[in-house]
């Protein structure tokens, strides 16, 4: 039954994302905004079938510590879903996403006209400048900048170090860095296919000032959003 659902749900999820993409094309001819909330118009569709198809609805906790200016924000990246789903969380994010992405159809155009930052690996330091770059333009226009600091998506429970860029960011854009702990991954598997009904919460947790040397905020922020996404976890587990 599960297979079943998550064939459905690609079927749906994938097929809004072309008859969005295709009905919104005109917009990214005109401002960001447009695009954005059309975006927004499509997660709506989205999480609508997530619920109704799978059995899977999410919650934000935390809203407090949302930032709603310039930020840098790190979160814990367990699937597809996170990836789509701070474009309808967070006021104005720009993510950091691997430049494959882009050439995406659909995906890719609106990818690209919400300004977000594209990140080529494989041009080591120099795609670092350009990332550092973009964020600190970003982060002055007041827009949230999202990186995933595990570098890819993990298991739910696995911890690994974080990879340096996010301490990169933390130094170049001088501004608060919020961390984010979720449990998308208990219930949908990478590209969003059911694992398990339920609820998914994405919980944003006390900012880390800037100003702290590179061994401390990256000791902090592992522990923050380590502590909170095993916490949310455990939950799975009561009875």
């Amino acid at each position: 039954m599960k297979k079943f659902k998550s064939i459905i749900f690609y079927i749906y999820l994938y097929g809004f994302m072309v008859l969005t993409g295709l009905l919104g094309a005109p917009l990214l001819l005109g401002p960001r905004s447009w695009s954005k909330a059309w975006v927004r118009v499509y997660l709506k569709i989205a999480w609508f079938g997530m619920k109704w198809i799978c059995g899977v609805t999410y919650e934000v906790r935390g809203q407090q510590f949302m930032p709603k200016g310039g930020a840098l924000v790190a979160s814990k990246h367990q699937g597809m879903w996170e990836t789509m789903a701070f474009w309808g969380i967070l006021p104005d994010p720009a993510i950091i996403l691997k430049h494959t992405l882009v050439f995406m159809p659909f995906f890719g155009w609106f990818a690209l006209k919400l300004g977000n930052i594209t990140v080529n690996r494989s041009q080591g330091s120099k795609a670092l400048r350009k990332m550092l770059k973009d964020a600190a333009i970003r982060g002055q226009e007041g827009r949230q900048v999202l990186i995933f600091p595990e570098g890819t998506r993990v298991d739910p429970g696995d911890n690994p170090d974080f990879k340096p860029g996010v301490a990169g960011l933390y130094k170049s854009m001088e501004l608060p860095c919020v961390p984010v702990a979720l449990n998308s991954g208990v219930h949908l598997s990478n590209y969003c296919g059911l694992k398990k009904p339920g609820h998914i919460v994405v919980e944003f947790l006390e900012p880390i000032e800037p100003g702290l040397d590179k061994t401390a905020f990256m000791t902090t922020l592992h522990e923050r959003i380590n502590t909170a996404s095993d916490a949310l976890l455990s939950e799975q587990t009561k009875p």
